[in-house]
């Protein structure tokens, strides 16, 4: 060999040019994913401490507000608060009755994700339960569309007839997918993992975040669901590496928000029907209504421009009982601007000491609460979510003290040699070896 060509190898290997690069990037969310389930070993979250441990962790995740699960969701996949991405709540303000319709369609997204990204340059996508993930550009997808129903869910799954391979392969020719189990998610992206060996993989698991609804911050449910969570983890770990990739493969378990333990229940409405704000909803009859979202509500105004009328809500704010003013913080539009919140709003609550919000609009304004919320103004730490991440070309070691859920689309994007400059977050620093 000529030693041109020998100075020209080594010098590749000496800038680490040789060096196993990620050709796969697993995601997980784990809905209601706290940093405390990694960081403290009386969790039973073995793959997650594992993954801490040898990989890179966040001491908390600023998740973005409302601290709900889709607008969360839909930061991660395209690096921007909810004011430049579109999806404002779980589900669409409706001001002339209950808000039954949720946002589903990856149209509603007004910016480009990590999906289409990844796509346009020819990867393999696949997206199993993520919100606001129905008709994406992704070759394997089972969306998120709340209680639309199974119908709706398998006529925007895809592959044509996956739905009914899975049943039939993995599900013994079970009639329904119970995919409230985050074992049978887990099943279900291991069967792409070995079919296919997607890319990007982009994956939800749902039960951490129904029993801390159910109980708060603990609980025995609370514990079993955060155990079972991790054994899925594992499940997708072992089928990385039955398929022959978990070194070429990329793992990030993350989350959407944290959970505030709930002791009171506001309804905010209650005032505004008092003070004759509202009168019926149904007929269209109201100047101004509060629009809650577990841990926070927001202030629509019918005609945006009408000062009159926001004076005037700002002033029963006010001029409420100690006891009840100290349930939540007024949240301005000029903070709102700040954190890149619902812009068709003219003020929001976040609740304190215990509380979340409800809409009814009859009935006592507080009354007692159980359970647990999320929704609040993502700024303490309780309601920031967790990040923990391992694999070829991830900092062996790490902790980052801080870092935000718009983060982590860039960094996926620069795992995969991709360019995403719709991006606005940032790369943390400790994250990635170079």
């Amino acid at each position: 060999m000529k030693k041109g060509i020998v100075l020209f190898i080594l010098s590749l290997l000496g800038t680490g040019a040789f060096a196993q690069q990620a050709q796969h990037v697993v995601l997980i969310t784990i809905d209601g994913f706290r940093p405390d389930f990694y960081m403290d070993t009386s969790w039973h979250a073995v793959h997650l401490q594992e993954m801490a441990k040898k990989g890179v962790y966040a001491k908390g995740v600023n998740s973005v507000f409302p601290s709900m699960t889709y607008p969360s969701h839909t930061t991660i996949v395209t690096g921007v608060w909810p004011v430049k991405h579109g999806v404002y709540y779980n589900n669409m303000f409706n001001p002339n009755g209950p808000a039954d319709k949720n946002y589903w369609n990856d149209t509603a997204i007004k910016v480009p994700t990590i999906w289409k990204v990844a796509q346009q340059k020819g990867l393999k996508v696949a997206a199993l339960l993520w919100p606001v993930s129905a008709d994406a550009p992704v070759m394997y997808n089972i969306p998120d569309i709340g209680g639309m129903g199974e119908a709706v869910r398998e006529k925007y799954s895809k592959p044509e007839g996956f739905i009914a391979d899975l049943k039939k392969d993995i599900f013994n020719n079970a009639a329904h997918i119970e995919y409230g189990k985050d074992h049978n998610i887990a099943g279900i992206a291991s069967y792409v993992i070995r079919k296919d060996q997607p890319n990007l993989m982009t994956i939800h698991f749902f039960s951490v975040d129904h029993y801390q609804h159910e109980q708060g911050r603990q609980g025995d449910l609370v514990k079993a669901a955060v155990t079972d969570a991790d054994s899925s983890v594992g499940i997708i770990i072992d089928a990385l590496k039955t398929a022959g990739i978990w070194e070429k493969t990329v793992l990030i378990v993350t989350g959407d928000h944290g959970f505030l333990d709930v002791k009171t229940n506001v309804n905010p409405n209650i005032w505004l029907v008092k003070a004759g704000l509202i009168t019926d909803v149904k007929k269209d009859d109201w100047k101004a209504q509060f629009y809650s979202v577990g841990g926070s509500s927001y202030l629509y105004l019918k005609d945006k421009n009408d000062s009159k009328t926001l004076i005037q809500v700002k002033d029963i704010l006010a001029n409420l009982p100690a006891e009840e003013k100290k349930l939540f913080r007024i949240i301005d539009r000029k903070q709102l601007d700040k954190i890149g919140g619902n812009p068709e709003v003219a003020l929001a609550l976040s609740g304190e000491n215990g509380a979340s919000f409800g809409n009814a609009m009859t009935g006592e304004a507080v009354k007692p609460g159980h359970g647990g919320s999320h929704g609040y103004f993502p700024d303490f730490r309780e309601i920031r979510t967790g990040f923990v991440a391992c694999g070829p070309g991830v900092k062996e070691g790490g902790v980052i003290p801080e870092m935000n859920l718009r983060d982590i689309a860039p960094a996926l994007a620069k795992i995969l040699g991709l360019s995403m400059p719709t991006a606005e977050g940032k790369i943390p620093a400790g994250l990635l070896t170079k």
